[in-house]
């Protein structure tokens, strides 16, 4: 999930009108590590008035995060056709209807309408719709749970084009003037008791890499970013599983890590499977990081046992699946049977891996060892449930609950929350930081919050 030649670079700069240089933020979660550049216009206060530079109305329903490039805000959502104003917005309501919780099979949608996906191109200094382009038109073939959405993948950019993914509708591909380069439309594969998918794609080297785990045939694919074409397809021994690929590229070589309940399987990049390890989850949503020479991979969901997070080194070859009792082994360097959270993903900070924990408790360990710096620690009494994934900036870690509040916490050896900002609406997505602002998506608006709404 980087921009294509930029693999290797936490930090994407380039000239842009926005400011003399800015930092991109192209993918989910940037870097795909949620760790921005230390700015000193991203603010530790901020709320529906305070420090919001804009915010600007996002119709319809998508929990895809945005992503920026230089001064492009690109957003995704999914508009129901006969209600183009989303019904479900208050976060009383989607307590009433049990989507404040853990998904269970309940609040289904099995009759979707017809619906249009949409992209917008909005203006970051001024949140004005620069253009937006309607990607397709056409009624869900599948159910999608109510607390996801049709339009639940984050795009990925290049800084020349905007590639979205979207598993109901199909992979698309365009200009930075909303104009459409290709496109390839796909059937939406059924997914677990009818929640719909999640996983965003990877972007990585002119190679977009698209992993669809379904309860038919799930798969991972290779496409050319500049036509389109499919390089390779793979099929996966899995059902239904919700991480996003994530590219990693070590000291050794460049490896597509994919995660699922039966198996992490990491392939090279013409889809020749690596090395694999079992003993996740029986659901998988969490996407993995690196960080430090390592790789982390965390499993978490909250009815199982075993909640696992693996630290692995380069170079493993075949099952590097742990025996018995233990925790380590030639390519494991660490692991931790229930450390790992169900839907945030993961956070290395310096040599602390902190995890974000769904039902609103935060813990740290060292990042080398896994030996605990502090164990669970509850965020707030009233926390919520948090789905977000946390992000970091300025020697301060952000934590998004449900409801919209973000609770900032101290980095470190000590635990301590030092701030909570409301915004006061439902949201899942996880934010961008991009240029000394931070874009929150909520159930109907996107705001840019920033110290200097001059920029």
């Amino acid at each position: 999930m980087r921009p294509a030649l930029l693999l290797a670079l936490t930090v994407a700069l380039v000239a842009t009108p926005f400011g003399a240089r800015a930092e991109n933020w192209p993918a989910f979660r940037g870097a795909a590590n949620g760790v921005a550049a230390d700015h000193p216009s991203l603010p530790d206060r901020w709320s529906t008035t305070e420090n919001v530079a804009w915010k600007t109305d996002i119709p319809g329903r998508g929990w895809s995060s945005p992503v920026v490039w230089g001064d492009h805000v690109f957003v995704v959502t999914a508009i129901d056709v006969a209600k183009p104003v989303d019904t479900f917005r208050k976060p009383v309501e989607y307590v009433s209807r049990s989507l404040g919780g853990p998904m269970t099979g309940e609040d289904v949608n099995r009759t979707p309408a017809e619906h249009r996906w949409v992209v917008y191109d909005i203006d970051a200094k001024t949140g004005r719709v620069r253009w937006e382009r309607v990607l397709k038109t056409a009624t869900p073939t599948q159910a999608v749970h109510n607390k996801n959405s049709v339009a639940s993948e984050t795009p990925v950019t290049d800084g020349e084009r905007l590639y979205v993914y979207l598993s109901y509708a199909g992979l698309f591909a365009l200009d930075f003037n909303g104009n459409p380069v290709w496109s390839k439309p796909m059937d939406a594969l059924p997914v677990r008791m009818g929640w719909g998918g999640a996983a965003s794609p990877a972007l990585h080297n002119g190679r977009l890499y698209v992993v669809n785990d379904n309860d038919t045939q799930s798969f991972i694919a290779a496409y050319d970013a500049k036509t389109g074409r499919e390089l390779w397809r793979v099929p996966r021994d899995e059902k239904s599983n919700w991480a996003t690929p994530f590219v990693w590229q070590n000291a050794q070589r460049t490896e597509i890590i994919t995660t699922g309940s039966k198996r992490v399987r990491s392939y090279d990049t013409e889809g020749k499977l690596l090395w694999e390890l079992a003993g996740l989850t029986s659901i998988h949503a969490a996407t993995p990081i690196a960080a430090g020479g390592l790789l982390y991979v965390s499993s978490g969901y909250t009815s199982d046992p075993k909640r696992p997070v693996f630290a692995i080194r380069p170079g493993a070859t075949g099952d590097i699946t742990p025996t018995g009792d233990q925790r380590s082994n030639d390519y494991i360097v660490w692991s931790h049977p229930t450390l790992a959270s169900a839907y945030p993903s993961a956070l290395v900070i310096g040599g602390t891996y902190y995890m974000l924990l769904d039902r609103g408790f935060f813990t740290a360990a060292d990042a080398k060892t896994g030996s605990e710096v502090y164990g669970r620690q509850r965020i707030a009494t009233d926390g919520g449930m948090f789905s977000a994934s946390p992000w970091t900036y300025n020697g301060k870690i952000f934590a998004l609950n449900e409801d919209g509040t973000t609770y900032v916490i101290q980095a470190g050896a000590e635990f301590k929350v030092i701030g909570q900002n409301p915004l006061d609406e439902f949201t899942l997505a996880t934010p961008a930081i991009s240029n000394g602002s931070l874009y929150i998506r909520t159930a109907t608006k996107l705001y840019r919050i920033s110290a200097d709404a001059t920029r």
